[in-house]
């Protein structure tokens, strides 16, 4: 497990502000993520940006230990070189099994602001698929990705039958608060889980639906199956439609929608439209809501709003954690077995090595009279016993391994100072010159 790492921020320490500046723009992400992965130096990497978290999760090459690559993620983000004590201020770092327990919390939703939603497991299957896209992820990651996401199906069977929260859950509920029982139309921009979830908890409350997206043919797709209308982004913002609330969720890197097309659609209304805004970055900037004369909830009041239940979630889900720890402690002797494998190979081959040349010495001096048959069996004997005598220490560093850094291992090996050695020639089936 040394040799894994996470670099990231969220909502935990950060402002979604802050979390935005370390986002990498959805369309830029397959590019970009091999330009990240040299420059932090990993063999491997995923790269997860959610609306209230950005996280850089790799491994290192070699099996090294990982570092913390704070300052290295900083600069590959942001463009520039921190200043003193900025990158340890604005990101937090794990390395080993905590950055490994970090990964598994993660994707059970125990680090999400709704402690047990489930869009976090979607949203870390597709940023795995995206690095395996890219040719950033390997064997190791690929495992640990394995392990998390089928820890939170096991997590999403222990809750099933309650509905898991979500940051979706307390805007619905402000919106139906401010259509109070009206079918008025709401209109929902991008296709994106969160969307997804507040579409589909609005349709079973009855709300006429408009569907926007950049391409009409994605918002068409999702519209249909919710008895929707649908329409694209430009025409969007070009012809505005007479709506009560709209809700953003949309990769951009930029905002959506300008003081321009607020105004137009605050025109367009009976009433004042309720703007929810998922985007991080935003997809309406709060200064050309409040221009335009628009209540907006964003992220951050969001986020707030979810302080009191968390604690109550995180108790509901003890049994999660505890699940967890379990397949930590399995996750642990897997990882370190792969990742001393080949040494133990080269322990246990030693043992043999020295067993086997030894036996050739004595066959070749003090049992040079024995036939073949009794030769044959001798070898097989030293073999079987040097395996015997080799299963002790290989277990015993398998065992310590699991709980000792690198540097431990690394100290048993050195010392032991055990080679291959090369077997003697077998003097029996040396033929005589004719």
């Amino acid at each position: 497990m040394d040799h894994i790492g996470v670099v990231g921020l969220s909502y935990r320490h950060a402002s979604v502000e802050d979390v935005a500046r370390f986002a990498i723009p959805k369309g830029e992400l397959e590019a970009r993520l091999p330009q990240l992965r040299a420059a932090i130096g990993g063999a491997e990497l995923v790269f997860l940006a959610t609306c209230n978290r950005v996280e850089v999760i790799f491994a290192t090459r070699d099996d090294s230990a990982a570092q913390d690559l704070r300052g290295a993620v900083f600069l590959a983000l942001r463009g520039r070189d921190p200043e003193l004590g900025e990158a340890a201020a604005a990101l937090r770092a794990w390395t080993g099994e905590a950055a490994v327990e970090h990964v598994l919390l993660l994707a059970c939703g125990l680090h999400s602001a709704q402690a047990g939603e489930h869009e976090i497991t979607a949203q870390l299957r597709a940023a795995w698929d995206l690095a395996r896209t890219a040719e950033v992820c390997g064997p190791t990651l690929n495992r640990l990705m394995s392990e998390s996401l089928s820890m939170a199906n096991r997590v999403r069977r222990l809750s099933a039958a309650t509905r898991p929260p979500s940051l979706a859950d307390l805007a619905v509920k402000r919106l139906l608060a401010h259509c109070k029982g009206n079918r008025d139309t709401v209109a929902l921009v991008g296709v994106s889980p969160m969307t997804r979830r507040c579409g589909q908890f609005l349709h079973e409350a009855g709300l006429p639906l408009l569907i926007v997206n950049r391409s009409a043919e994605a918002a068409s797709e999702w519209a249909q199956s919710l008895g929707a209308r649908s329409m694209s982004l430009n025409e969007f913002r070009s012809s505005a439609p007479a709506i009560a609330a709209l809700v953003l969720a949309a990769g951009a890197s930029e905002a959506l929608l300008d003081e321009a097309a607020l105004r137009a659609l605050a025109r367009a209304a009976t009433r004042s439209p309720l703007i929810i805004d998922f985007g991080v970055p935003p997809n309406v900037e709060p200064a050309a809501a409040q221009a335009a004369g628009l209540t907006r909830i964003g992220m951050n009041e969001l986020i707030e709003a979810t302080g009191e239940q968390r604690l109550t979630e995180l108790m509901r889900l003890a049994p999660v954690r505890a699940a967890i720890d379990e397949r930590l402690a399995r996750l642990r002797s897997e990882l370190v077995t792969r990742a001393i494998g080949h040494r133990l190979a080269d322990l246990r081959d030693s043992f043999e090595g020295i067993a086997a040349a030894q036996m050739d010495e004595l066959l070749a001096q003090e049992l040079r009279n024995l036939n073949d048959g009794e030769r044959q069996l001798l070898r097989r004997f030293a073999k079987s016993l040097a395996r015997r005598l080799a299963h002790l220490p290989l277990a015993g560093i398998r065992a310590a391994a699991a709980h000792a850094n690198a540097d431990t291992v690394d100290a048993f090996f050195s010392a032991a100072r055990l080679q291959r050695v090369p077997r003697a020639p077998d003097v029996d089936k040396e033929k005589e010159p004719s």
